[in-house]
């Protein structure tokens, strides 16, 4: 399968191995997304107990932002690297950052040792989300990428499910640290998997051009450009993570922190210009298919603030369900999306990539400007039936650009460019979190007076039966009103990335034989 009329042939430089062989770096493929996908979920059902034990209240947050912050910063880096020096050390290293950076918050003895090492694991988990998905499209053809993409997808789906679970089951009949100590098993057997079986025949072939006689190239690392990366990153994601939540919006941190992201993000800009071999290389903005997919992924980010976010807040506090059936109603999403994936490349076969991508959002669209037309206070069903369908429409979304984004580059610059989507869509979640959040606590504040704080008003309401039932109702409208515009603007996300779609991305993807060529 190629996508017609734009299909550049040439040798292939990365022959995929043999089915039989594929099998177990599939399997570890799998185990290490599946650390990094059920770590978030596993460990938010165990905050109290960690909290009780270590103490630390005032900045459990950043358990989980010190994790968010250190994936997201290191993405380019890393896909950067894998390119430079393959995927296999960087894979094997992110696996043993990962676990040390478990086994270290296992022995954790206070909340600022554990967020060190929620730090720890974080660069860890930036390598592995990022080169397992650079080594899914290495290791299968175009036409056989849907499977292992789906594979991975059924994974994310079912940390969204097993996670709180599992995280439960340890705090409440273990202890909290077995919650980081069951990575080790898991993370050894994938570690194991990748040293004997991941085998990289491409590595020979992005030279083979070169005659054997002739020196080696020295390797140049950029690593000015790393660390602009990373400190500009940091600033501006703790900006969005912590404004409006550990100081006011308007506040000195907030706009010392946004006024020093700029200035390292015009530095990071001049050291990259400079730089031989940039972390991130300006032909990643550049090229239109890759420019129109970094920014359609960062709108993606950006909407699915609404359904991960603020829609367990409704469910609980507007439906009045309690967490297990509210955690249900988000997680039919999960269930349809890898199902959406796996049938996806039915449609771009036909149609292309631009298309199926655009139909697939086209969907969402719909779905989410659906949602504030639900009654009040309304069935669980009928976000549950949304959520359903939102799930289909992003799977028939996402897949299609990721597979079509990867086959337009060659072998030594996949990593980069899987990195770069990557890192755009972790961004748009940072925002849409920050913006939403913002809009939400606006609404609040316009329907009941005062400030509004929808964390706050959520918690009250967990115990309706101690307020009057009049003042109960008007909460819950309140909170109906906040997340249902916040769904309206998750619709304008949406729109957003139909407008890079329609506006930047070529209506064929410029698709190589399996390794040549490139969109100039």
């Amino acid at each position: 399968m190629t996508e017609p009329s734009t299909t550049r042939t040439g040798t292939d430089p990365a022959p995929t191995p043999a089915p039989a062989r594929r099998r177990p770096v599939v399997a570890a493929l799998m185990l290490g997304m599946g650390l990094a996908a059920i770590d978030g979920t596993i460990v938010s059902t165990a905050v109290p107990q960690i909290v009780g034990d270590l103490g630390g209240l005032s900045v459990f947050s950043w358990l989980f932002s010190g994790y968010l912050l250190a994936v997201t910063v290191t993405l380019p880096v890393y896909g950067k690297l894998s390119d430079t020096f393959g995927r296999k050390p960087v894979l094997v290293a992110g696996v043993v950052l990962f676990l040390v950076g478990s086994l270290l918050c296992a022995a954790a003895w206070d909340m600022a040792s554990l967020i060190a090492f929620r730090v720890v694991q974080g660069l860890g988990g930036g390598a592995l989300q990022g080169t397992v998905q650079t080594i899914a499209a290495d290791l299968y053809p175009l036409k056989e990428r849907p499977k292992i993409q789906a594979k991975l997808s059924s994974v994310w789906a079912a940390s969204a499910v097993a996670g709180p679970a599992a995280g439960g089951l340890l705090a409440g009949y273990a202890d909290w640290r077995w919650i980081f100590l069951i990575n080790l098993p898991v993370g050894l057997v994938a570690l194991w998997l990748i040293c004997r079986y991941l085998v990289e025949p491409g590595r020979a072939g992005v030279h083979a051009g070169a005659r054997k006689t002739e020196p080696r190239a020295r390797v140049r690392i950029d690593w000015a450009g790393a660390l602009c990366v990373f400190a500009t990153g940091a600033l501006l994601l703790t900006a969005l993570v912590q404004g409006g939540v550990a100081w006011p919006w308007l506040s000195a941190p907030s706009l010392g922190l946004l006024g020093g992201a700029a200035v390292l993000g015009a530095v990071t800009v001049l050291v990259e210009r400079r730089a031989a071999e940039p972390i991130i290389p300006g032909w990643v903005w550049r090229r239109r298919t890759i420019a129109a997919v970094n920014l359609a992924l960062g709108a993606l980010g950006l909407l699915m603030v609404a359904p991960t976010v603020f829609l367990p807040t409704y469910a609980q506090s507007v439906l009045g369900l309690g967490p297990i059936a509210a955690g249900f109603v988000l997680s039919v999403m999960t269930l349809s999306w890898p199902v959406s994936a796996a049938l996806s490349n039915r449609v771009y076969t036909r149609i292309g990539f631009r298309l199926t991508a655009i139909l697939g959002m086209s969907g969402a669209l719909l779905v989410l400007l659906a949602f504030p037309l639900l009654p009040f206070p309304g069935e669980p069903w009928q976000p549950a039936l949304l959520m359903l369908l939102l799930g289909a429409a992003l799977g028939l979304f996402q897949l299609p650009l990721v597979v079509g984004v990867q086959s337009t580059v060659p072998y030594e610059e996949r990593g980069t460019t899987t990195a770069s989507v990557l890192f755009c869509r972790q961004v748009g979640q940072s925002v849409g979190a920050a913006v939403f959040g913002a809009v939400a606590n606006g609404v609040l504040a316009a329907r009941l007076g005062g400030d509004g704080d929808l964390d706050a008003l959520a918690r009250s309401l967990d115990s309706p039966e101690s307020l009057p039932p009049a003042t109960t109702d008007t909460l819950r409208r309140a909170v109906d009103a906040a997340v249902d515009y916040v769904y309206l603007g998750a619709a304008g996300a949406a729109a957003l990335a139909l407008l890079a779609l329609l506006t930047l991305a070529p209506r064929r993807f410029p698709v190589l034989g399996e390794g040549t060529g490139r969109e100039d």
